[in-house]
């Protein structure tokens, strides 16, 4: 049976995608009204954003966030909307947005540019709050991917409730909180493909033990990629859909053996060395490729950095959690976590 598995979800995924309707023609004068599911990158004078699977870059202002509900004019062109124009932007009101969008402001509110940004964006994947100066440093530094939503997150989410509820419930029932926060997360943060990715393998992971079953973390990754391709066949171009599964596929297979072969190095940077460094084997072409750029000292940068990550994470979560209804309890934990961020920006800066 299981042999037969992997190429149905293979045909599946061809099928889903050679029969998906092209519901738009290359040359089609389009209006679009969709809901944003995630953030929009600034660039400067401008943001991009997808939108019905087509992807849209308008002026800077007025500004478009998460939750937001807009109308779009344009021309299709190649999967872009040409001389886009924003007819209508209605704030969103729905309970992941409304609490995000305050939190944020929470942040910006406690903590000076451009630690805001850096809580903001490790602990809700938020890359509005990053101002355009600091983010162009932190792409050409290389670790864009710890201050924008990830996998990584989710990990992080995972570890810390389970970590807690462990303690004092049953396993089954601590599960079914870290399940639930995966998801009050994911509100939180935007349906990103790397958020995604990483939920629906730690799904089919917590499911697998709670039915007393093993499974292959490279099945996991492979099925969740399946899954993913049959619901929405246009992440086959998304380029967060592809650096996830192939940075998590290159962790997988690299990791272990560069952990082994870096004895000599000291054990506070050895393993986020040896994880950015397998991650990059991956990813590194891709990058060079799509954006004709890559910073050799990446891997090396990424380990100076990568240990305040989940510090950064969990502060941020408390502190913006706290600040909500206690401000002055918030803005205390906020403070602890400014020489980490400090920290983080004075890495990008050097480098």
């Amino acid at each position: 049976m299981k042999y037969v598995i992997w190429p149905l979800l293979v045909l599946l995924i061809l099928l889903r995608y050679f029969t998906k309707p092209d519901v738009y023609q290359n040359g089609d004068s389009v209006r679009i009204t969709v809901t944003v599911f995630s953030d929009p990158t600034s660039y400067g004078n401008y943001q991009t954003f997808t939108a019905a699977g087509i992807k849209v870059t308008l002026p800077a202002f007025p500004e478009v966030y998460y939750g937001d509900r807009v109308t779009l004019e344009g021309v299709v062109d190649g999967g872009k909307l040409k001389e886009a124009k924003l007819l209508s932007a209605e704030s969103s009101h729905g309970f992941g947005s409304t609490v995000r969008k305050k939190i944020v402001d929470f942040y910006q509110e406690a903590l000076p540019q451009p630690m805001s940004g850096l809580v903001a964006g490790i602990t809700l994947g938020s890359k509005r709050s990053l101002t355009v100066g600091f983010w162009e440093k932190v792409k050409e530094a290389g670790v864009a991917h710890v201050v924008v939503a990830s996998g990584t997150n989710i990990t992080f989410v995972i570890s810390f409730i389970f970590g807690i509820t462990a303690f004092y419930l049953p396993r089954r029932k601590s599960m079914l909180i870290v399940i639930l926060s995966i998801i009050l997360y994911l509100f939180l943060s935007g349906f990103e493909a790397p958020l995604i990715r990483a939920a629906i393998m730690a799904f089919v992971t917590f499911w697998s033990q709670t039915e007393g079953r093993l499974v292959s973390a490279w099945r996991n990754l492979f099925l969740t990629a399946g899954v993913m391709l049959i619901v929405e066949p246009d992440w086959t171009g998304d380029l967060g859909f592809i650096l996830s599964f192939v940075s998590t596929a290159s962790i997988m297979a690299f990791e272990k053996k560069i952990f082994g072969f870096l004895k000599s190095v000291p054990n506070i940077i050895r393993e986020s060395f040896s994880t950015s460094l397998a991650a990059q084997i991956g990813v590194a072409p891709i990058l060079f490729v799509t954006f004709g750029q890559f910073n050799p000292l990446s891997p090396f940068i990424n380990a100076l950095v990568l240990w305040t990550v989940p510090f950064i994470m969990i502060l941020g979560a408390l502190g913006g959690g706290f600040g909500l209804i206690f401000p002055l309890l918030g803005k205390l934990i906020l403070y602890i976590c400014y020489p980490l961020t400090w920290w983080f920006a004075e890495i990008v800066e050097i480098f």
